[in-house]
């Protein structure tokens, strides 16, 4: 079938840019296989058209131009082109892609919320609360009888609640760590999403073009007899980076403060990442020792978190060489030291030093603080016997102060009443002694050598062993958070310097000034005033047109 198309009654059509194809690009013959034994007659559309030029409608009365050629159709479609596929893909599964392109967004506009922030802040500082108020690392027992169900605080805490959510160990429970990871992420999110965007912003030069922009800044002022470089060299002067362009103008100064933000949320992710570190990677063990006595550190030290990891350090060997105590004039004890020597495997000593409170010993990771202290034994000669070492027990007693005690047994041991010599001493210096029939005999100093006889037994105290109470840990998070402390106190810092900036526009001798600054808003318009009172101001001099001519 064919169809003449009549270009005379076709109206004429405006095209931008005419395009003239060569006739061998307008044949087209397009056969297909045909895919059933079935014969298929190709369906034929001849196409006869006449392109008319603007040259040919001059000449519409004189020679015609025609253009025809032939366009075969088959009336089965060709297949997609892969391009084709992937937008029709797209387009059917368009809504879901959409919504995955999203969600990191949506997810880093939530995290980086700061009401979200602060409750998160708050909610570590309760559960430290608690972990404060609640005695950490004790045993089940402990908890069974300090917070029972009969009587729960608050009528309904009990111990069910601290085993359950643990907080018998707060710092390395779920809830805690899971806060402190929420709260990182929130850090994380604000960083990018919020800081880095405004530290670029801040670092692009931007020249505003149009004395309306300066004049919409925080501050504004119009100097009428001035030139826009001699206030940039004013600028400069008072420690501003200036940046010419044209007539225009663009200053800035305190460009790290704007840094400092990012380096605080740094600092305090590096806190939280050693706190987390500490809790999670620790050993900690606590061990009292009479003076004489050996112990092994890794028998001692035991992991609080799933990332600890002992070191060759934990085969070393502990002795206790000597310990002893410093006292007030009133007899109080003010200072107890202890003279240890670590040994390895081998026997080989491998350190010596005297610790006290305050002055830890720490070797391989491992840091051991003197603690505490406790009475031992006592030694003793009894009629010239000896020396016999009796076993000091603590006694419980009314206050803060200790008290120690031991019995020397005077009768028949086996007698369901033996009676004896009772010894009390609450530190080292003195010993108190009583009768059978419970009685004060008398007090005697260790090392004094001054018998004293009791119920017809002669008695000296020979020394009075003490025992020291040391704690063993190790802490891989304390070089980080202390790395993250002093980054955050300096950052701190920092961030109190204000990012000023100061756009100028010269117009004739005209100057346009602006500027802005994100602290110290008070203090920068005085700034400015300083600034400008010192641009020197143009003077024109005079220059006088006499007619004439200059003769000599």
């Amino acid at each position: 079938m064919e169809t003449l198309l009549n270009p005379s009654k076709t109206p004429f059509l405006l095209v931008p840019k005419p395009h003239f194809f060569k006739p061998s690009l307008l044949h087209s013959s397009f056969n297909p296989r045909p895919h059933s034994p079935f014969t298929r007659r190709p369906l034929s559309v001849a196409i006869t058209c006449k392109l008319k030029t603007s040259q040919g409608r001059k000449n519409d009365g004189k020679k015609n131009n025609n253009i025809s050629k032939k366009i075969l159709l088959s009336d089965s479609a060709p297949e997609l082109s892969n391009e084709q596929g992937k937008a029709k893909a797209e387009e059917s599964g368009g809504g879901t892609w959409r919504v995955i392109r999203k969600l990191p967004r949506k997810v880093l506009s939530v995290l980086s919320n700061l009401p979200l922030a602060i409750g998160e802040m708050f909610t570590i500082a309760a559960l430290m609360a608690i972990g404060t108020a609640i005695d950490q690392g004790e045993a089940p027992e402990y908890y069974f009888q300090k917070y029972p169900e009969d009587n729960p605080i608050l009528g309904f805490f009990t111990w069910r609640w601290i085993l359950t959510l643990g907080f018998d160990h707060m710092f390395s429970s779920p809830i805690f760590l899971g806060t402190l990871i929420l709260l990182g992420t929130s850090l994380m999110a604000c960083t990018y999403t919020t800081q880095i965007p405004l530290v670029k912003v801040a670092r692009r030069w931007s020249f505003l073009q149009s004395a309306d922009s300066i004049r919409k800044q925080e501050f504004s002022d119009t100097l009428p007899l001035a030139s826009v470089k001699d206030l940039g060299v004013i600028l400069m002067g008072a420690g501003y980076e200036v940046f010419l362009k044209g007539p225009s103008l663009y200053a800035f100064k305190g460009l790290a403060g704007r840094f400092a933000p990012i380096g605080v949320h740094l600092a305090m992710l590096l806190i939280m990442g050693g706190a987390t570190l500490s809790a999670t990677g620790s050993f900690r063990g606590s061990v009292t020792v009479p003076q004489g006595l050996n112990f092994v550190m890794g028998d001692v030290l035991g992991p609080t978190g799933f990332l600890s990891t002992p070191t060759d350090a934990f085969n070393t060997e502990v002795h206790v060489n000597r310990f002893y105590m410093d006292y007030y004039d009133s007899g109080e004890v003010s200072q107890f030291h202890t003279d240890l020597s670590l040994f390895d495997m081998n026997g080989k000593e491998l350190m010596r030093k005297t610790l006290s409170v305050n002055d830890p010993l720490r070797y391989g990771g491992i840091t051991i603080y003197q603690t505490d202290w406790s009475f031992s034994a006592l030694q003793i000669l009894k009629d010239d016997e000896g020396p016999f070492n009796l076993a000091m027990a603590p006694l419980t007693v009314n206050g803060d102060k200790k008290l120690f005690g031991t019995f020397l047994p005077v009768a028949d041991t086996d007698s369901p009443d033996v009676k004896g010599i009772s010894m009390l001493a609450r530190d080292l210096q003195s010993i108190v002694l009583y009768d059978k029939q419970g009685k004060f005999v008398g007090v005697r100093r260790p090392n004094s050598k001054l018998p004293i006889e009791i119920d017809g037994t002669k008695i000296v105290i020979v020394d009075a062993i003490g025992s020291s109470g040391l704690d063993l840990k190790t802490d891989p998070g304390v070089p980080t958070v202390y790395a993250g402390f002093g980054a955050l106190m300096l950052t701190t810092c920092i961030s109190f310097l204000s990012h000023s900036q100061i756009w100028a526009l010269q117009d004739g001798t005209t100057v346009f000034v602006g500027g802005k600054t994100n602290r110290a808003k008070a203090e920068f318009p005085d700034e400015m005033n300083y600034l400008l009172d010192q641009v020197p101001e143009i003077v024109e001099s005079p220059i006088s047109k006499q007619p004439g001519s200059i003769g000599g």
